[in-house]
């Protein structure tokens, strides 16, 4: 393989995935989890206080639970999960997903 199509190949992937693979996750989405997009969901490392600025009070809470202590907010259409005060992860949901 050239040197130069070695160079550019996998920057020329790494734009083409990621926008492939969210837009089929976005296409294969139902109308509720369409309204929490990718980029509108929590990220990694945001704080308790940081998610309810941003997206409001939930309309669900449960208790942490195990070592280290994992809680969880149930927003529409959306789960988010803490450990102690930071977001671990943020999932979208359906309302038989609750």
């Amino acid at each position: 393989m050239p040197s130069k199509l070695r160079q550019v190949l996998p920057l020329c992937l790494a734009f083409l995935f990621p926008s492939v693979s969210q837009a089929e996750a976005e296409a294969g989405m139902g109308s509720q989890e369409q309204a929490v997009s990718i980029g509108a969901m929590p990220s990694r490392g945001m704080t308790m206080d940081q998610v309810k600025q941003k997206f409001g009070q939930p309309p669900k809470r449960y208790d942490a639970v195990g070592q280290p202590p994992i809680s969880r907010w149930q927003y529409d259409g959306m789960m988010v999960y803490f450990e102690d005060q930071y977001v671990v992860h943020s999932v979208a949901t359906t309302d038989d997903a609750k």
